[in-house]
């Protein structure tokens, strides 16, 4: 399918932000948008880049009654040379198909998904920031649109990415975050969605991250529903452990969401020749391990924030330290590897950078 593109006038563009430092995450968007429709028995059609605006849905539109929304994260780099890079965006593709897959919704073409991303961000390329550590996201979505009541797989669906320049996802940047240990509330359960983006999974999140914030916690540290007791993943990333010389995280069990983030630390961990393990990790072990040393740091990783330091866990009413509260030396080497690599600064062995767009093509805003 041919992508139209509609461009704003001129008169209506947004004033671009001036001051990187003051970015946030999640709070500007840009001055297009790109969307798709799905109808059942047609398959996609009309898909266009346009001028941001408002959806329009009917009050009955399934996707506000029946949860029938997906969506991924990711982020467009811009390199010292001016060029402009995407990291693994075929992974967010094919877990955006996967999420579909699990809540009956259409899969959308691979190729489709990409030309999308690829023209959007190009024609909102000054939008991009400069500086490290800044970026632009990458949000695309899918709801069902269908106007009906009744508690069924929708048969008409909206695919939508919209894009906007971010700074770091925490305000305190790169350094050591607390995580809440929640045993009274559940994120997922295996046999549920656990393992998929869908907007489901983070409304089941926000009460106890609202505990958790409001006693001074950057963030939940979930445990698996059943026994209360295996270590899963943090509100918004994965969670790593660095345990005697291994470096372990949880397994992934139907439960815990296959962060790209996650998979991309664990090989660059394994080529720097760090013995990574996925197993099963019990927070009890966790606190066994903080009290007698062998615990050495933590951390977590996600699109957001890449690699997040924890420097304390608070369980049952007690606060552990981890690494006297201080980043540890292999999350900041994974952070600085992973973004050279992002940002087009280093050689990348794995294939993962896929330039978008030359620097040539960009210096001229």
């Amino acid at each position: 399918m041919e992508i139209k593109i509609k461009k704003a006038p001129l008169k209506n563009r947004k004033t671009k932000p001036t001051d990187e430092t003051k970015l946030g995450f999640g709070k500007v968007f840009t001055d297009h948008f790109f969307n798709v429709k799905y109808k059942e028995g047609k398959g996609w059609y009309e898909p266009v880049i346009e001028p941001y605006r408002k959806l329009q849905l009917d009050p009955t539109a399934m996707c506000l009654h029946y949860a029938q929304e997906i969506f991924e994260g990711l982020k467009a780099y811009r390199g010292q040379d001016g060029a402009i890079y995407l990291f693994r965006p075929q992974e967010n593709i094919k877990r955006m198909n996967s999420s579909a897959e699990r809540l009956c919704m259409p899969t959308i073409d691979e190729n489709l998904f990409m030309e999308a991303m690829k023209k959007l961000i190009i024609l909102e390329k000054d939008w991009i920031p400069r500086g490290v550590g800044t970026s632009m996201y990458i949000r695309p979505t899918m709801i069902a649109t269908e106007a009906a009541l009744g508690v069924h797989p929708a048969n008409e669906y909206l695919f939508f990415i919209v894009v906007g320049p971010v700074g770091a996802y925490y305000a305190s940047g790169f350094a050591p975050t607390k995580m809440f240990v929640s045993e009274e509330y559940s994120r997922a359960v295996r046999g549920g969605i656990g393992h998929i983006k869908a907007a489901g999974n983070y409304a089941a999140s926000l009460y106890a991250s609202k505990i958790a914030t409001g006693m001074g916690y950057t963030q939940v540290l979930w445990l698996d529903s059943s026994e209360k007791r295996y270590v899963e993943e943090v509100g918004t990333s994965n969670i790593f452990f660095v345990i005697g010389d291994e470096l372990v995280t949880p397994h992934l069990g139907g439960s815990i969401l296959p962060g790209v983030t996650r998979n991309s630390v664990i090989k660059l961990a394994k080529h720097l020749g760090i013995k990574v393990v996925e197993r099963q990790i019990s927070i009890d072990e966790v606190i066994a391990a903080s009290k007698n040393g062998s615990l050495k740091e933590s951390f977590a990783s996600g699109t957001a924030a890449v690699v997040s330091p924890v420097g304390h866990i608070h369980f049952r009413g007690k606060e552990y330290a981890i690494n006297g509260g201080k980043t540890g030396a292999l999350a900041e080497k994974l952070y600085n590897e992973i973004l050279q690599i992002q940002y087009g600064l280093k050689d990348d062995p794995f294939g993962w950078r896929v330039k978008i767009l030359d620097g040539k093509k960009t210096a001229k805003k």
